[in-house]
């Protein structure tokens, strides 16, 4: 299949006094993208997964304003180790790329807090949608 997308709509309490969309949001819109991701792609509820994010970078392109409605962002699966997945996502706005963030997200064991294997069924299912 390749790339997962996820409309989000902008909300009103997303703009900040420039009139754009302040640039924490992004990581939230991201956050959205990677729920809907863990449900539709991995049949699992994000929060009852034992993992964690442990580092996000974003680069804004160019800023998203309420008039623009929504934002699609993308998730792809760049690197999959053996407890950890680094995602790519672009969002984009109006057609165009407003910012392209990558996070890498980190499987636990929920006793001990310590990185442990990603779960079979989920590299499975990663490997699959991505062609990895």
């Amino acid at each position: 299949m390749g790339t997962y997308t996820a409309d989000i709509d902008v909300r009103f309490r997303d703009i900040d006094a420039m009139g754009h969309v302040n640039n924490a949001v992004y990581a939230t819109y991201i956050e959205q993208a990677r729920t809907r991701y863990f449900s539709d792609v991995l049949n699992a509820d994000l929060s009852r997964v034992s993992t964690v994010l442990a580092s996000i970078s974003i680069d804004f392109r160019r800023p998203v304003e309420l008039v623009d409605g929504e934002v699609i962002v993308t998730v792809d699966v760049a690197d999959l180790g053996r407890s950890s997945a680094t995602m790519v996502h672009e969002v984009r706005a109006g057609g165009e790329a407003a910012a392209e963030a990558e996070a890498t997200l980190v499987s636990l064991d929920p006793e001990t807090g310590d990185p442990a294997p990603i779960p079979e069924e989920h590299r499975a299912a990663m490997e699959s949608y991505h062609d990895l």
